[in-house]
C-alpha cells in the first residue's frame, strides 16, 4: 500500500510503499493529539539509533485529518518537538490502519520480509522490547 509521506525531520515528502516487500518492517501508529504516543517518542527513537544499520523499513503513521483541520506543518512541528527522526507517513484513508486492527494508540507492528506480522503491541514499549520484537522478524 502507498502512503504520503510528510516533510519533517528525518522524513522527506513524497509517498512510501507500506510495507518494503523483502524488508523487515516496524510501523508505529499514533497521533499527535495522543499523550501515550508523546510518551513513546523516546522508545521509538531509541530503536531506531539501534537498527539504524540494518535494512529496517522504520515508519511512523499518523491516520489524522492531515490537510484538513491538521496541517502537514502541525504535524512536522510535532515530529520534531518530540524527537522524530525517520519516515512520517499519512494512512489518508485509514486501509492500514484497518488492515492491522488498529484501535488504539499508540500501536506498533513489525513484519518480517515476507510481510507477515510477527508482532503486535498497543500501549507503551520500551526499546529493547522493539528491538526484540525487529530482531526476531529477522
Amino acid at each position: 500500500m502507498t502512503l504520503e509521506t510528510i516533510d519533517a525531520p528525518g522524513s522527506d515528502a513524497g509517498e512510501i510503499r507500506v510495507p518494503e516487500p523483502g524488508r523487515v518492517s516496524l510501523l508505529d501508529f499514533f497521533g499527535t493529539w495522543c499523550g501515550p504516543c508523546e510518551r513513546q517518542m523516546p522508545a521509538l527513537a531509541a530503536t531506531h539509533e539501534a537498527v539504524a544499520d540494518s535494512d529496517v523499513q522504520f515508519v511512523s503513521i499518523t491516520n489524522e485529518p492531515v490537510g484538513q483541520t491538521l496541517s502537514r506543518e502541525e504535524v512536522a512541528a510535532w515530529w520534531a518537538e518530540h524527537g522524530g527522526a525517520w519516515t512520517v507517513a499519512h494512512d489518508a484513508d485509514h486501509r492500514l490502519t484497518e488492515r492491522h486492527d488498529v484501535t488504539r494508540l499508540p500501536t506498533a507492528v513489525v513484519l518480517n520480509g515476507e510481510n507477515s506480522v510477527t508482532w503486535s503491541h498497543t500501549g507503551l514499549a520500551d526499546a529493547d522490547e522493539l528491538v526484540g520484537a525487529i530482531e526476531d522478524a529477522r
